[in-house]
């Protein structure tokens, strides 16, 4: 198998070869026009000679408008005035210079005016030309720091979120394993292994900005042995998971959030308990996952609420405008879904 080779052309390459196009095309409209005069000895040697010259003064010109610190700040006017009064005047010359020494002959002073404005004309173009390249590096230049501070910021939102939710969340813990110490020790003990693996994955998650589905479960699975212990048969777990689902990735402790919702507005809420399903499917593009519990939607208080507006806020960081977290009563069950598309 043959080996593929990418070129990366940098800034000096696009350079030298809008150079070379932009003196090319100068040099056919210089054949065009004298077009009867082609066929003459020395002629298409001049034309050459006159376009290498050009390329070497405009190069000269990009040297010093860099040294001199023209292209740096606001010195639009010096660059072109440098251009029609310095540049076109001495590739003028040079063009009566190779011109006399490979056809051997001039023309007259009005050949001559003609000569010097076609020759400013043709730097100052050059200079304009110039001068989009530099606006259009400079736009991109700022574009791509816009970006990279966007960047920054939503990071910086998505760690400022993420550390509000590690806490709420082992708070709860801790009042579970508060009410089991001295109800039974041996459960109490458990929750308490069960809960030193749930703070290594959120330690583990909080650098990151999304975990695979497959991390998260395992820690939702890790939260509900806790609470298995704290309710026992009260509490009943139905997970289904589609195919190639596991993969997938969301803000860590997003799914932890809705299923600790089901638990405390479900199954608290319930002398006999409910059930909690737990599913994840996806058509279409998009992403489904769903916590739905049974029980009716309730005025949550505040703490909740901020919880939610929390795993919302992180899912449209992490996913974009198109995803989404909807909470709403059905069939007797309280259902918190999150869509969000998988390429995202």
């Amino acid at each position: 198998m043959k080996n593929i080779t990418t070129i990366r052309l940098t800034r000096t390459h696009w350079y030298w070869l809008f150079q070379l196009l932009g003196w090319s095309a100068i040099a056919l409209f210089v054949m065009f026009a004298n077009g009867r005069h082609v066929r003459e000895p020395g002629f298409l040697t001049s034309i050459l000679l006159t376009i290498a010259s050009g390329i070497v003064l405009s190069d000269l010109g990009h040297r010093l408008f860099n040294a001199w610190h023209w292209s740096r700040r606001p010195a639009t006017w010096r660059m072109l005035a440098f251009a029609a009064l310095v540049l076109g005047p001495l590739q003028t010359a040079g063009s009566i210079g190779i011109n006399y020494l490979a056809i051997g002959r001039n023309g007259d002073l009005a050949w001559l005016h003609m000569l010097v404005t076609f020759w400013s004309g043709v730097m100052l173009a050059w200079t304009v030309c110039y001068l989009a390249a530099l606006a259009i590096r400079r736009a991109n230049r700022f574009e791509a720091e816009a970006l990279r501070l966007e960047v920054l910021a939503k990071d910086a939102e998505l760690r400022a979120l993420q550390a509000q939710v590690n806490p709420h969340f082992f708070f709860n813990s801790l009042n579970s394993v508060r009410a089991l110490i001295y109800e039974n020790p041996d459960s109490a003990a458990q929750m308490i292994d069960q809960l030193a693996t749930l703070m290594r994955y959120t330690l583990q998650s909080s650098y990151a900005d999304t975990v695979p589905l497959r991390e998260e479960l395992e820690a939702v699975q890790s939260y509900l042995a806790i609470e298995k212990i704290r309710f026992e048969e009260r509490l009943r777990v139905d997970v289904t998971i589609a195919g190639g689902m596991e993969a997938v990735r969301i803000p860590p402790m997003a799914l932890q959030t809705l299923v600790e919702n089901a638990v405390k507005y479900g199954v608290e809420q319930s002398a006999t308990g409910t059930e909690i399903r737990i599913s994840a499917s996806h058509a279409q593009g998009k992403a489904t996952i769903e916590v739905a519990n049974q029980g009716a939607l309730r005025t949550f208080s505040n703490s909740t609420s901020v919880g939610l507006s929390n795993a919302r806020k992180r899912l449209v960081l992490s996913k974009g405008d198109d995803a989404s977290l909807d909470l709403l009563e059905r069939d007797g069950w309280v259902c918190a879904t999150l869509r969000f598309p998988l390429a995202a």
